[in-house]
This record gives structure tokens, C-alpha cells and sequence, in this order.
């Protein structure tokens, strides 16, 4: 069975990719960051089975600036008020997040091999999106088997493995931040500014005003 899966390219750190990620197990995976828009026709002529993850655009700018300030692979991001205005404006690499998460949104209406999850549910009932996740898959496993899974993709467990924590990669590095910081729904508080946050809402009703897609800032 080829279960390829693509997520959202602004979860990487950790927005429900790394979770995603160990939820499916198949030799047939491929993982991309990729906007809808270039994702080769070639690949929906084989009708294979995507599983996209989004998250809230507040805690993945968050999440976002944090991983490029860690990564020294990525250009530096210079400080958090420079970052959220090239956020909101879509110069990021892949692109805008709004474009992103509602053009997938939108592919899911017309291909029905897509499984569209939202990381803050991921986070607020694991086993059910496992159980969701197992369906999309038709993999057949019993309640021990999905607890066990369940159990095994809980975010302090991955922090602190290094199959999934990224530690071992010199390019990452941990004295500025972890890669799998807190993944917490809501952390954004920490970060925005009154200020910073009334002009992101008013550019996120700008941006989403055509789309019907929903996401919550907290739990």
C-alpha cells in the first residue's frame, strides 16, 4: 500500500509533523512541505493517500521563528517583531501560511484520499486522531495496539527521543532552543504583543476571509 504523507511546511518545529510523522509507519512514505499548488499532477494520478497536518497560524509563527533562530541551516530571522511582520506577509519560505493551510483545505473538497488533521486536535485527544489516522489508512490494529501508539507519540516522550528530538543533527542548535520546544496549544500568549496581536487578527480576517477552514488558538 503507498501511504504517501504531506504536511503543512510551517509545522516543523514541532507543530504536529513530528507526531504525524510517528503515527504513520509505511516504507512508502514521503514527507513534503510542499503548497499544494506545486505538488506534481503526476502524484494525484496515482490516487494516493495524503495525511495534512495544520496548525493555528499564531502558534506556528511562533513555533516558526524559534526553529530558524535554532537552525543554522536557515538565514537568522533577526528578532521576533521582524519576524511576524514577514509572517503575516507571507515571506516565508513555502510561502504564506494562509495560502497554504486553505489551499489544501480546498484540495481535500475534490480528493478524497486526503485526511485533513488540525494539530490542536492532535493535542487535545491523541487516541481519537490515532484512531481517525488508522481508518484513513485501513490498517486494522486493536485497542492495544493504538494505545501503545498513542502513548508512544506523546510530546514529552519524542522530546526526549533522539529518533525524533533532532539532537543528533549538528545543524540544530539546542544551546539557542530545543527543536521540540514546548507543543503547547496557545503558547503564542508568551510571545505576542497587544499590539502585535490586534494587527495579526486583522490581517488573518484579510487573508481567511474566503476561506471556511477554522482553527483555535487555544484549548
Amino acid at each position: 500500500m503507498r501511504v504517501p504523507f504531506l504536511e503543512s511546511c510551517f509545522q516543523v518545529i514541532p507543530s504536529g509533523t513530528e507526531l504525524a510523522d510517528n503515527l504513520t509507519t509505511s516504507p512508502h512514505l514521503i514527507k513534503t512541505h510542499l503548497p499544494v499548488q506545486l505538488v506534481p499532477k503526476s502524484f494525484w494520478e496515482q490516487n494516493s493517500r495524503v495525511v495534512y497536518v495544520a496548525r493555528n497560524a499564531k502558534d506556528n509563527a511562533v513555533s516558526y521563528f524559534n526553529f530558524e533562530r535554532m537552525n543554522m541551516a536557515e538565514p537568522e530571522p533577526g528578532d521576533w517583531n521582524s519576524f511576524i511582520q514577514n509572517f503575516m506577509e507571507g515571506k516565508i519560505l513555502f510561502g504564506p501560511w494562509y495560502d497554504h493551510v486553505s489551499g489544501w483545505w480546498e484540495k481535500k473538497q475534490t480528493y478524497s484520499n486526503l485526511l485533513y488533521l488540525f494539530y490542536e486536535d492532535l493535542v487535545k485527544d491523541t487516541g481519537r486522531e490515532v484512531e481517525r489516522l488508522c481508518s484513513f489508512l485501513g490498517l486494522s490494529t486493536s485497542p492495544e495496539e493504538r494505545e501503545k501508539i498513542t502513548k508512544g507519540v506523546h510530546f514529552d516522550v519524542m522530546k526526549n527521543n533522539k529518533m525524533t528530538n533532532y539532537s543528533t543533527l549538528p545543524v540544530m542548535d539546542f544551546k539557542i532552543s530545543p527543536f521540540m520546544r514546548k507543543g503547547k496549544v496557545g503558547d503564542w500568549k508568551n510571545h505576542f504583543t497587544v499590539a502585535q496581536n490586534e494587527q495579526f487578527d486583522e490581517v488573518y480576517k484579510q487573508k481567511m476571509k474566503n476561506t471556511p477552514v477554522k482553527f483555535r488558538t487555544e484549548l
